[in-house]
């Protein structure tokens, strides 16, 4: 399902980039758009105003200057560095790091057609790429501009951009790791520090990135030209020699230093201090030591090779130490130490050296002979040494690099032509495709311009002959492929100087190379004045001395002006003919060739000294291999890449526009825009033109069902477009103007708001009944599945009570028989039903003796768990039990024992607590506590005494002692009676409290038997029997109780039952006493 966002926040600028779940985002606009519907780079014109035009040629002033350096500056501001001017793609360096290279970054670019994503590096190496593939013709991208301008940073981006998105296999990343490992490597050894860049390449390269027929890199390819090897011996003030040098000292370990014979100072090394500027704060050389180390191993070096690389390196240094003395005429070396450091890592004899450096071989009339050399001479020719080794060496690594690279199952076919090496690949039976990358210098001017510059712009001018060519070439084949007739185009054909220069035997080249051969003395003086005698009429070329009066106010005597299709540029002569031939004496040469080391061993071949022919010189050398490249340019599809540095302080968001203007000039980018702008401005395919603008007419809008060409021509006449504004081709629509562009976008920006209503209208309906819908199944769904399930629980439900009566009416049936399959399930169920009934009516308490009836077959188990029932709640309520309680409980349990079923008020006593005693301190006279002495009292209660005669009532307190029953009076103890003296004690079994304490009667002590009554009969008995040990002794009578009343005679006490409580004398003497009866016997 897809989905759309619509927000008109226009930021000028377009991104693709993935959402949440894969859809595809335009900023501009913010549409997403899951299905692959990309947003068109038409949509930042509505921000024109704010970050200017995406491509140059939609500027409406495009012949203004000021307007193309505004847009520019624009878009600087806004952090967009790059712009389109058609298919060229012009860059500016930010000096800063952008977050504009991300591998999210390369997928918005991967795939998408040129026009449809925001001006990068990755949508031209993706146009590239895709070219080649669909289209199966090679392809070249052509990155040019001023060193600082960001020409190296650019190529890099595009080598990581095909490492990170073209197919990938184990052989493919090892040739992916290679490519990528070896930009590090030749920037060390072929990169230097200048005053306009910390990393400023000082040779071009073109590099060949080849891919199988999968599109996967399996290769590539390396050319340079033109090594500035002159730094290796000489760099201006502010700059350094190449990075290979200082990265050696400052990052080598210590051991491989001291092989080397190297300090850890560069300040030592003659070649390292011209410049005065040893250390860079933006550089660290310690660390690109590390990656250059590990860059090699992922080459391919091997550990020999890498310590034959360094040595020739050390050597450089060794020789820049290299000092002379003695006459002027005879050179000899001063400096023992360091031609010994040097002959050892050269790999050569020290006095073949020597000799070598302090002499040169002169053969006349076939005699060779050995001149020395006077003390400029010899530091020429030390220097000269130096150059070739390190040129020469640079060349080996190039070379070595694109071994490593080699498309395996190819056949190489190797030329090599002076210092540069050439490369063509023949394959009768593997095909593959390539991609190039030209990195090579823009159009130079400085203050002061020499023979580096003359080959520099020169290169440059063949570049811009062949880029006006190919680029008039493809919009001429673009008109006639759309049946647009084609109008010729005026522009600056700059054939006229690259023949100035370049042509046989008249051209700069040429004369050059004659005054270099010729015999006699010639100089750079003499050079000048056969330019001003061969081509001084030339319309191009002005001297000192052919100029007017106002030319020659700014031009040197030793000077020649060429007019290049960039402007004009002066070019000092000194040193012209010096450095065109480069030409190393014979015996140096032949000592190299002596060499143990073999990296030098291939780089200075033996055969060079027995080929008699003169060298070409440096000039023809780049001529040749100019020519070469022109071919391998034309025989592929090109894209451009111009560079722009916003100033020379490398300083971010700094926008220099006398600086600019000049580049802008330098780089022909004003005449590349007039060229690309000299038909049409805006071309764009039928489909794509009315899937953008097709909402301005009612005509098209929704859908158009027509013909494409039909569709377009009735937008076009709705928006109401002149004829001289427009043409149809075959299928593209082509616009000549960028106003028309400009109000078609202003009124489709301005149609979005409408749009942008309906389009959330109906979308919002069509979400929410998709919403709907979607709830509406599921809830259908969930009510299906619920109802299955409560059926088929209903139905099992079903089934297991029907099995379960069949079980429970057959067990019935069978219930009397031995257990058997068909009663088990019955019997099981009696016996649970009987426990779970057990469980549910357990005994509460002790006393409860309810217990449930059991089946017959658990008889036996039923009594031994009412046992076990009882026994637990017993140990139970025993656990319980405190120690006052259970004294409680014994004493209750001893009157159980008396008075159960004898007494009739026994019942009545049962719940009510036996106290500790019933008289407290109060109560008794301390004269009866101090009477007893240290006896102690266990219990005191107050009772009534009948005398023996008359049994007139006296009121006593009973006194029970560990060893006696005492009974009291006020202070008086009236009677002690012993324990061990106490015959018995009588009661009646009527509810009275009368009570008979027996005494022996022939104890003088005692005057008979006491008979006493107490309100707590049970209660007071219970505790005598206790403190007495005469729980056998208590006799309950009834009807009468017989006693002793002293002097041998005898009393009677007479209970008989009544209605209430009475003790009186009777008319026969007898105690009578009447209790009413209280429980039923």
């Amino acid at each position: 399902m897809m989905e759309l966002k619509i927000q008109l926040i226009p930021t000028g600028e377009i991104i693709l980039s993935p959402g949440k779940n894969g859809e595809n985002h335009c900023h501009n606009c913010k549409v997403v758009a899951s299905d692959g519907v990309r947003a068109m780079m038409e949509s930042a014109l509505t921000a024109r105003d704010r970050v200017g035009v995406q491509d140059f040629v939609l500027l409406e002033n495009y012949t203004s200057e000021a307007a193309f350096i505004e847009n520019l500056r624009k878009r600087f501001k806004e952090n967009l560095i790059y712009t389109y001017i058609g298919s060229v793609l012009v860059s500016v360096n930010p000096y800063k790091d952008l977050e504009i290279y991300t591998k999210n970054h390369m997928e918005r670019y991967r795939g998408v057609n040129f026009y449809e994503v925001s001006p990068h590096i990755y949508a031209v190496a993706d146009n590239s790429y895709r070219s080649m593939r669909t289209e199966g013709k090679d392809q070249c991208i052509l990155i040019s501009g001023e060193s600082g301008a960001g020409k190296t940073e650019a190529s890099k981006k595009i080598l990581q951009y095909y490492a990170v998105t073209c197919p990938a296999s184990e052989q493919v990343q090892t040739v992916k790791d290679r490519l990528l490992q070896s930009n590090p490597v030749l920037e060390a050894f072929g990169n230097a520090k200048t005053l306009r860049n910390d990393n400023s390449s000082r040779f071009g390269k073109y590099m060949d990135i080849q891919f199988d027929f999968k599109g996967a890199p399996v290769g590539g390819h390396i050319i340079n030209y033109l090594l500035e090897k002159s730094r290796v011996v000489h760099q201006n003030h502010g700059e350094r020699n190449f990075h290979i040098f200082y990265q050696l000292i400052e990052g080598g370990e210590e051991d491989l230093l001291r092989h080397l014979g190297l300090e850890r100072n560069p300040q030592q090394y003659q070649y390292l201090i011209k410049g005065n500027c040893p250390k860079v704060s933006s550089i660290n050389d310690r660390s690109d030591w590390k990656v250059v180390r590990k860059a090699l191993t992922v080459i391919g070096f091997s550990e020999n090779e890498v310590e034959e690389l360094l040595n020739i390196i050390a050597s450089v240094l060794h020789l820049g130490n290299v000092q002379y003395g003695g006459e002027d005429s005879n050179a000899c070396i001063t400096s023992d130490i360091q031609i010994k450091y040097l002959a050892r890592l050269l790999g050569v004899n020290v006095s073949v050296l020597t000799e070598a450096l302090t002499h040169k071989k002169i053969i006349a009339k076939g005699e060779e002979l050995m001149s020395p050399l006077n003390l400029e001479q010899a530091s020429s020719a030390r220097d000269a040494l130096a150059k070739a080794v390190y040129g020469r060496t640079f060349t080996w690594l190039v070379n070595k690099i694109n071994a490593s690279l080699t498309y395996t199952m190819m056949k190489w076919c190797l030329l090599y032509a002076g210092t540069f090496l050439f490369l063509y690949i023949t394959n009768a039976f593997f095909n593959y495709s390539v991609i190039g990358l030209l990195d090579i210098y823009g159009f130079e001017v400085f203050q002061h311009n020499s023979f580096e510059q003359f080959c520099i712009n020169y290169c440059n001018e063949k570049l811009q002959q062949l880029f006006i060519e190919l680029t008039l070439k493809s919009e001429q084949d673009e008109y006639e492929a759309e049946g647009i007739t084609w109008e010729p185009v005026q522009y600056f054909n700059n054939k006229i100087i690259c023949d100035l220069v370049e042509e046989k035997f008249k051209g700069i080249i040429s004369i050059l190379d004659e005054e270099c051969l010729r015999p006699g003395d010639a100089s750079d003086l003499t050079f000048l004045e056969k330019l001003e005698d061969t081509v001084g009429g030339h319309a191009h070329f002005v001297t000192h001395k052919l100029a007017d009066a106002k030319t020659r106010k700014v031009m040197g005597r030793d000077e020649f002006r060429l007019l290049h299709y960039a402007g004009e540029v002066n070019y000092n002569v000194n040193g012209f003919l010096d450095k065109n031939n480069d030409l190393l004496f014979r015996n140096l040469k032949e000592v190299m060739c002596m060499s143990e080391n073999k990296i030098l061993t291939q780089c200075f071949n033996r055969e060079e000294l027995s080929d008699k022919k003169r060298p070409d010189t440096a000039a023809t050398q780049f001529k040749a291999s100019l020519a070469k490249l022109m071919e391998i340019l034309m025989s592929k599809e090109p894209s451009y890449v111009r560079c722009i540095k916003p100033n020379d302080s490398k300083q971010s968001g700094r926008f220099d526009e006398v600086l600019i203007r000049h580049q802008v000039k330098y780089l022909g980018l004003m005449e590349n825009l007039r060229v690309r702008r000299a038909g049409f401005a805006y071309r764009r395919r039928y489909e794509v033109f009315l899937q953008r603008y097709k909402s301005l007419c009612p005509g098209t809008w929704p859908n158009w069902d027509g013909k494409l060409s039909d569709g377009v021509s009735t937008l076009v006449k709705h928006l109401g477009y002149k004829p001289e504004e427009y043409k149809m081709g075959r299928s593209k629509i082509f616009i000549r103007f960028p106003k028309t562009l400009f109000a078609t976008e202003d009124a489709l920006e301005t149609r979005k708001h409408s749009l942008a209503t309906k389009l959330q209208a109906g979308w919002k309906g069509y979400s929410q009944k998709c919403k709907y819908q979607k709830l509406r199944n599921s809830a259908i769904a969930v009510q299906a599945w619920w109802r299955g399930i409560l059926a088929r629980r209903r139905a099992q439900r079903r089934r297991q009570a029907a099995n379960t009566i069949r079980r429970f009416i057959k067990g019935f049936i069978y219930r009397h028989k031995e257990r058997c399959p068909e009663n088990e399930y019955f019997l099981d169920y009696v016996r649970y039903s009987f426990l779970m009934n057990l469980c549910k009516n357990l005994p509460k308490n002790v006393l409860d003796k309810s217990w449930p009836t059991p089946p017959a077959a658990l008889t036996e188990a039923s009594e031994h768990l009412r046992k076990m029932c009882m026994q637990n709640m017993v140990w139970s309520y025993c656990k319980k039990i405190s120690p006052e309680w259970k004294h409680q409980m014994e004493q209750k349990m001893i009157a159980s024992e008396i008075f159960k079923d004898k007494k009739d008020n026994y019942p009545q006593s049962v719940p009510k607590l036996f106290v500790s005693t019933r008289l407290d301190g109060e109560n008794i006279n301390p004269k009866v506590v101090q009477a007893l002495g240290s006896e102690k009292m266990k219990y005191a209660v107050p009772v009534t005494k009948y005398d023996r005669r008359g049994y007139k009532p006296r009121p006593r307190q009973l006194l029970l002692t560990a060893n006696s029953a005492v009974i009291a009076e006020e202070g008086k103890l009236k009677q002690r009676i012993d324990y061990g003296a106490l015959k018995g004690i009588s009661v009646s079994s009527l509810s009275d409290g009368v009570f008979v304490l027996h005494v022996p009667s022939e104890d003088n002590k005692q005057k008979g038997d006491v008979v006493l009554q107490s309100d707590h009969v049970i209660e007071t008995l219970t505790k005598i029997a206790i403190c007495a040990d005469k729980i056998n002794t208590i006799n309950i009578n009834q009807g009468s109780i017989k006693f002793t009343m002293g002097q041998g005679k005898e009393g009677i006490i007479d209970f008989t039952p009544g209605s209430e409580l009475l003790v009186a004398k009777a008319k026969n003497g007898h105690l009578s006493v009447t209790a009413p009866r209280l429980n039923s016997r």
